[in-house]
């Protein structure tokens, strides 16, 4: 299933680069997004949990490790509720090794160039890749 993850700081973007191994980053394209996104479900507090009927746990699943078994993995459950209600995205914390109660992340489903769901790479200068080819 297509998703976006988007960390909110730059340190919890390295955190879920590095997959806890803070010594060492494999190499990487750091950005930022312009973000205007309606439809956010804030998953950050137990009260909106319960409200959403999301479990930590479903959150937190070793979505890898069940792909890998050949096993969908739990936290698909989520979008699979909240999506038909419209909910474009989700707002939830980092699981990530090292990861502090503030570390949080934007799950996007459903984004694109327009309103009401508009995420556009920060690049003024231009530099990015504008295709495949540029990676070589």
């Amino acid at each position: 299933m297509p998703a976006l993850y988007l960390a909110l700081t730059v340190m919890t973007a390295v955190k879920e680069a590095n997959q806890g191994f803070a010594h060492r980053i494999d190499p990487c394209v750091l950005c930022s997004y312009e973000v205007d996104c309606d439809d956010i479900a804030d998953l950050t507090t137990g009260q909106a949990r319960e409200e959403f009927s999301v479990t930590r746990e479903d959150m937190a699943c070793a979505w890898a490790t069940a792909l890998g078994d050949g096993d969908r993995p739990a936290s698909w459950s989520i979008h699979d509720r909240l999506r038909p209600q419209g909910i474009a995205g989700i707002l939830v914390p980092s699981f990530a090794s090292g990861a502090e109660t503030e570390d949080r992340n934007l799950v996007l489903w459903h984004w694109g160039p327009h309103l009401p769901h508009k995420i556009a790479v920060f690049d003024p200068s231009g530099r990015l890749p504008k295709d495949q080819l540029s990676w070589r």
